[in-house]
């Protein structure tokens, strides 16, 4: 299946160039109502969420800046009932019982292979049950991500668990790799200081980073050396000293089945010093070490901008004098709330900074941000959301899947000349039904209806909504932010083909041209 090009549409190459963005201005000041119309307020949605709708840009319009910040950052204000969890089997991979022990170590004595056979057959048996359920569990995240009204809580959680990074590969244990979704979602705006507590605590990340048999005979230095270089310092900000001396605080912390375990047998107690801190450190003491550093609320800072504002982390923005001092008044913002992530965030998207041109319609869209907005943006049906996490895993994005403990690299590196086809097939998918070769499921019946993309349009001017030139336009200007001569002529073109006639057919049409263009790929 292929798409048509879009006149004038940029290469992939040219789409990766938008990282590369110049100084911004010194604007730290909270924008005014005045400044903030359809523009800003969906460049709002799509960087705090994953889009909106015309009807929700618009309202966040009227609303102004500070109310629709915080309406988006009111996680505990909106009710929500989401999809069920409880169907997820925590004893899948539990441990063997003391009796299932003994039996299996009989069985190792005296060489019975066919109890070790009938062993080695049931552990085979969970092991695919597992992976069963972690396709669930990542399709019920999925569906979080798109039915849910607080679009936001999903986003941060995403940041989450691509900062403090987890793979189900490594450990083959569905039910953690939920139990930490879950607790990045608790967290989602609260205390970040609170999250790294838990997370020396949380089953999934002490088997990931081995800290499940650390002891004092035998510290592992892997969740200390990723604590402070990922997680909370960055490189430079610590030495291999406290990297060693981190790890003797973290021994002991070890987990039995699906709960943290605290073993004071196998906890060094002994006196310790990390880095401004000394004393007889536990894990508890090695986090307060971390969170008294400047250079642990500015790596944060750092990481919430890169995330939501510009790339920087990986060198393609330079950090300049005026970004430098913004970054800054982030992280005392952090510091001045002990660490709490809504203030920050809140003083993020009120700021003049963040939707300076420079930012806005900047960032390469992650495969979560695709999939997901086209369904909350364009209102397509969610079809079969194994095929639409599928395309994710082809497109560089596989949820629980992140490729290493740093996460996953985002910006330029989702894009590349097997990527955008893969995105743009999978948009028409999505939009018509249509599978590419490939796919084993057929093409999905549900039927599409984008006319409410138009309602704005039909309520302003009923003439306009039957012209396709303005439905054109008004596509273009939520979609991509712009209204390009080239892509408009080219849509209008479109419709003349099909009878000029301004109905479901055709604008499905025009929006399967519109996603094809590289300018989609942005946000």
């Amino acid at each position: 299946m292929e798409t048509r090009d879009m006149p004038g549409a940029q290469s992939h190459s040219q789409i990766s160039s938008a990282d590369e963005v110049g100084p911004i201005p010194s604007s730290l000041d909270a924008i005014d109502a005045l400044n903030f119309g359809p523009r800003e307020a969906n460049h709002l949605l799509l960087r705090a969420g994953f889009g909106g709708t015309p009807r929700q840009i618009e309202t966040l319009a009227e609303w102004g800046p500070e109310r629709a910040v915080d309406h988006l950052l009111n996680l505990d204000g909106i009710t929500y009932d989401p999809p069920e969890p409880d169907a997820f089997d925590k004893n899948i991979m539990r441990p063997n019982t003391p009796a299932e022990q003994n039996e299996y170590q009989r069985a190792r004595r005296q060489r019975d292979e066919d109890a070790l056979a009938r062993f080695r057959a049931e552990r085979q048996n969970r092991q695919r049950a597992d992976r069963r359920q972690m396709g669930d569990i990542q399709r019920w995240w999925l569906t979080r991500m798109i039915e849910t009204p607080k679009p936001l809580e999903e986003k941060m959680t995403l940041f989450w668990h691509g900062l403090l990074a987890t793979s189900y590969r490594t450990i083959e244990n569905s039910y953690h790799m939920f139990q930490q979704n879950q607790l990045y979602r608790t967290h989602a705006v609260g205390s970040y200081a609170d999250l790294l507590r838990a997370i020396i605590r949380d089953p999934a990340m002490l088997a990931y980073l081995d800290n499940n048999d650390s002891s004092k005979r035998r510290p592992n230095e892997n969740l200390a050396r990723e604590l402070m270089e990922l997680f909370s310092l960055g490189v430079g900000a610590y030495t291999e000293r406290d990297i060693k001396e981190g790890a003797r605080a973290l021994t002991g912390y070890t987990f039995e089945d699906d709960r943290f375990v605290f073993k004071a047998d196998n906890h060094d107690d002994g006196p310790k010093s990390i880095l401004s801190l000394r004393g007889k450190l536990d894990g508890d003491g090695f986090v307060s070490a971390i969170l008294a550093q400047p250079a642990c609320a500015r790596y944060i800072a750092a990481r919430l901008y890169d995330f939501f504002a510009r790339h920087i982390t990986d060198g393609s923005t330079p950090i300049d004098r005026d970004l430098d001092r913004f970054l800054d008044r982030l992280a005392h913002s952090l510091r001045k709330s002990n660490y709490e992530v809504k203030p920050v965030l809140r003083e993020l998207f009120l700021s003049r900074h963040f939707y300076h041109p420079d930012v806005m319609r900047q960032r390469i869209k992650s495969p979560a941000e695709l999939v997901v907005g086209a369904v909350r943006t364009l209102l397509t049906p969610v079809r079969d959301l194994g095929v639409l996490a599928q395309g994710m895993e082809l497109m560089g994005q596989s949820l629980f899947h992140p490729p290493s403990v740093k996460g996953w690299d985002g910006g330029r590196t989702w894009i590349n000349t097997s990527t955008l086809f893969v995105r743009q097939n999978l948009l028409n998918y999505m939009l018509t039904g249509a599978l590419p070769n490939g796919y084993d499921a057929a093409s999905s019946r549900d039927a599409y209806d984008p006319t409410p993309l138009i309602d704005g349009l039909k309520r302003d001017d009923p003439n306009a909504a039957a012209n396709p030139e303005a439905v054109a336009r008004s596509l273009l200007g939520f979609t991509v932010g712009a209204e390009p001569d080239a892509a408009v002529t080219a849509l209008r073109h479109f419709a003349s083909e099909h009878g000029s006639r301004v109905n479901d057919k055709t604008i499905t049409g025009m929006l399967v041209l519109v996603t094809a263009m590289p300018e989609y790929q942005l946000c």
